[in-house]
């Protein structure tokens, strides 16, 4: 899984992902898109996308939609996954780029 298709199922399922660093840092993919890591103070001496493929276990956060009164008695609960289910879960996101046939007749 690439740091782009990680951005992808954390957009199409509003999850926030976590991952841990080489050094102990943690990655944060927003339900936006946008990995963040916030320990971060400096110019990073390390490739995102390399420590992402060294992961391999993720702590994956649903965005709560404060809509409903039982989300906020029952806020979603985060859980860990390995690279084996979060890999399943971007096979089962539906690509948003695929075309769509419509009958005009």
């Amino acid at each position: 899984m690439t740091l782009a298709e990680l951005r992808k199922v954390s957009i199409r399922k509003q999850l926030k992902i976590h991952f841990k660093l080489r050094n102990g840092m943690e990655c944060i993919v927003t339900e936006n898109g946008l990995a963040q890591v916030p320990a971060l103070k400096a110019v990073p001496d390390f490739n995102l996308e390399e420590e992402l493929a060294a992961a391999s276990e993720f702590l994956v956060e649903p965005v709560a939609v404060p809509d409903k009164k039982s989300d906020k008695k029952n806020p979603p609960i985060p859980r860990t996954v390995t690279r084996e289910e979060l890999d399943r879960m971007s096979a089962a996101s539906p690509s948003t780029g695929a075309p769509v046939e419509h009958d005009d007749e």
